[in-house]
């Protein structure tokens, strides 16, 4: 226990330490994976440009050899969203995690005005892609030829959340197409996904990759819910701050916090990056003025850059038939040395990304 505050750059400086982005990390692929908990994989290019950003002298062929083993794996976790995850943690997780997805489910059939019967839904999925592959479109098809009457949405979703799916990859580009096939995740990896939940570990590891945080902050990350009992529970075994609005925050008693006054280096986030998601207050990494320019329409999250370790603007890639040019838009003003660090490090991931180009340039939008 400690009466300690944690000032906001102390929380900052925290989070950019457990996320890798103080300073890229000598651990390998899959370490990286298991310490971030995940990268959340909407669409294809985030995880590699979240890994790329965090780990030195990272490769396409580090996490795609790693996917085409089997060892990471995509899948709905957290927040019931995709995520790439090693498969240690998979089988783990997602019996962990099992009531958000229950929750969602039952969310979305309210909504729609729907009772499905969940058990024989996911018994006519198993069964049909058991068979192969499936893309979702498939499966829709399927369900509504089973149940016209009833919203192939709900039915579709009752299937994502309550039968372990795990998209398969292919061995080109980013590793997964636009348009996935599905297959059943115990056959994938060749065992069963255990029912038993791990909610402790799942604390510790969160913490880990995203403390000090309160239980409210792991709620949002995670989607679970009433995590307050759980922390209460776990507190003799954790060590207790409070923010400078008196939130209590917790963390691992061994982990030691930076100085708040540690220098961040500009860093690149992708679309989607968790640590733009995983707290209920994310002031610690984004200013309540720029929520509108970060967290986007359609659930969208904007890819950001980082400057003094607060997103300080968005980028993104433009193609040409020849050329690529990695496009800066800062919220603010940049001093010009700021101004060099971003172009030295966006020169090396435009590259990154699209490594085929014949011209590459960094375009600042003020």
């Amino acid at each position: 226990m400690t009466d300690r505050v944690l000032t906001l750059r102390d929380l900052n400086r925290a989070t950019l330490s457990r996320q890798l982005l103080l300073e890229r990390s000598t651990l390998s692929t899959s370490a990286a994976i298991q310490r971030l908990v995940g990268l959340q994989a909407q669409v294809p290019l985030p995880p590699y440009v979240g890994l790329w950003t965090r780990v030195q002298n990272f490769q396409r062929d580090d996490l795609a050899s790693l996917i085409e083993k089997r060892s990471v794996i995509k899948a709905t976790l957290m927040r019931a969203t995709l995520h790439l995850a090693t498969t240690d943690d998979y089988l783990w997780l997602r019996p962990t995690l099992q009531p958000v997805l229950t929750s969602a489910q039952e969310s979305i059939a309210k909504r729609r005005g729907e009772e499905v019967d969940v058990n024989e839904l996911v018994a006519v999925a198993r069964d049909y892609i058991a068979k192969e592959p499936r893309t979702f479109a498939e499966l829709s098809a399927m369900l509504s030829e089973l149940h016209p009457d009833t919203d192939v949405g709900s039915m579709r979703y009752t299937v994502r959340t309550h039968l372990p799916l795990v998209q398969v990859p292919i061995t080109t580009g980013w590793s997964y197409p636009g348009t996935p096939k599905f297959t059943l995740a115990d056959d994938w990896l060749g065992k069963p996904i255990p029912d038993t939940e791990h909610l402790r570990e799942l604390v510790f590891r969160y913490l880990a990759a995203f403390g000090p945080a309160s239980a409210t902050d792991m709620q949002s990350w995670s989607g679970l819910a009433k995590l307050k009992e759980v922390f209460e529970q776990l507190k003799p075994d954790l060590r207790v701050y409070r923010d400078e609005t008196k939130r209590e925050m917790f963390d691992l008693p061994d982990l030691e916090l930076p100085d708040a006054d540690t220098p961040a280096p500009v860093r690149f986030l992708p679309e989607f990056d968790n640590i733009l998601l995983s707290h209920s207050k994310r002031t610690r990494i984004v200013a309540d003025a720029y929520r509108s320019q970060v967290y986007l329409p359609a659930l969208r999250v904007a890819a950001t850059i980082l400057v003094d370790g607060f997103v300080h603007g968005a980028w993104k890639v433009e193609k040409t038939k020849t050329a690529a040019t990695l496009v800066i838009t800062p919220f603010e003003p940049l001093t010009a040395s700021d101004r060099k660090a971003l172009t030295e490090e966006a020169e090396k991931l435009v590259r990154f990304i699209e490594g085929s180009a014949k011209n590459y340039e960094v375009k600042f939008v003020d």
